[in-house]
């Protein structure tokens, strides 16, 4: 017994009467013990043993003997948005399938908060970590990749380290081309935070594909926000207040553009029918709004999955190339109903 009362492994092997090294054996099979075979009789005896004594491992004496700890640290800004909820659930599955735990942590986006939750998770000996809240200048991320640490970024991508993401280009580009298609020519972008790459790359991409017809959307029709309901509310409240109004806003984000939707109606104005609105991720509420949301579905969950896939090749000491998963227009109400066609 150890000495809080607790039965240790050489417990059970001096009452099962085999050395402690066999009872690892049966006990914590891994990598080291990989071909090694005990009498079906022996590991009958040393589990019940265990059972009778109340043997628990200890999964830091373990990882000492393996170096692995079998822990995926996920940072995210924050759990509550359902669109990294999703990812998370992605994280969790494939982990599972693979044998590993998760545990995750909000940043709220502040670069110090980022770093000591980095740290907490890496003086707890996670295997690895996966990222969900990168910023466009790189500075943690590239401070990772000095110290050694296996890591991948999901969601936001930045300059050359691993990601799985969106690709957010091509999503931007196709908001644009429906609305194109749809005969708006005065178009608005509630273009999320400024230094992640989800709204850098969707609302570049969308005022490219406008220019390129000819359409230019101008610095006052872009407006940056958090990616919730109160940023893309106050956000097309600014973008309302242009003279002339645009007809169609692109919101980034699906909650950013539910936020839009509320601005609009508040404004005396009919969403969807006076002034068309575009989301992006397609969260499951977006087809359930009382008028359903166009958006751009992303695969949340395919990234959180595909993440864990690319830091499991890293974990074994090959390369992981980045990977952007295609996007797909999804059409409803919001911009069909609108009334200048």
């Amino acid at each position: 017994m150890d000495q809080n009362g607790r039965a240790t492994l050489r417990t059970v092997a001096e009452l099962a009467g085999v050395s402690p090294s066999t009872v690892s054996r049966v006990l914590h099979p891994g990598a080291k013990t990989v071909g090694y075979r005990a009498a079906a009789k022996t590991v009958s005896r040393i589990r019940q043993v265990a059972r009778d004594v109340g043997y628990v491992p200890n999964p830091h004496a373990a990882s000492l003997r393996t170096q692995r700890s079998d822990l995926i640290g996920v940072v995210v800004p924050r759990l509550s948005d359902l669109v990294l909820a999703l990812i998370y659930e992605g994280i969790d599955a494939a982990a599972d399938e693979r044998g590993f735990g998760t545990f995750v942590a909000n940043s709220h986006d502040d670069p110090n908060t980022q770093r000591a939750r980095i740290d907490m998770m890496l003086k707890r000996r996670v295997d690895g970590l996966i990222l969900g809240d990168a910023r466009a200048d790189g500075q943690l991320v590239d401070e990772l990749r000095s110290r050694d640490v296996p890591y991948v970024l999901t969601n936001r991508h930045v300059k050359d380290h691993p990601a799985v993401t969106c690709d957010d280009e091509l999503g931007g580009r196709l908001a644009a081309t429906h609305l194109l298609e749809c005969g708006h020519t005065r178009v608005a972008v509630v273009a999320g935070a400024p230094y992640a790459s989800t709204g850098i790359d969707r609302t570049s991409a969308f005022r490219d594909t406008f220019a390129s017809e000819g359409f230019a959307v101008t610095d006052e029709l872009v407006v940056h926000s958090p990616f919730d309901v109160p940023g893309g509310r106050s956000a097309t409240e600014v973008l309302l207040s242009r003279t002339p109004p645009p007809t169609a806003i692109f919101a980034v984000n699906d909650f950013a553009a539910v936020g839009a939707l509320g601005a609009i109606r508040d404004s005396g104005r009919i969403p969807g029918e006076e002034i068309a609105v575009v989301g992006y991720n397609d969260v499951p509420l977006a087809a359930e709004l009382p008028i359903p949301l166009t958006t751009i579905r992303s695969p949340m969950h395919q990234m959180g999955y595909r993440a864990v896939e690319l830091l499991m090749q890293r974990l074994d000491g090959k390369s992981a190339e980045s990977e952007r998963l295609a996007p797909e227009l999804v059409i409803r109400a919001s911009t069909t109903a609108w009334r200048g066609r």
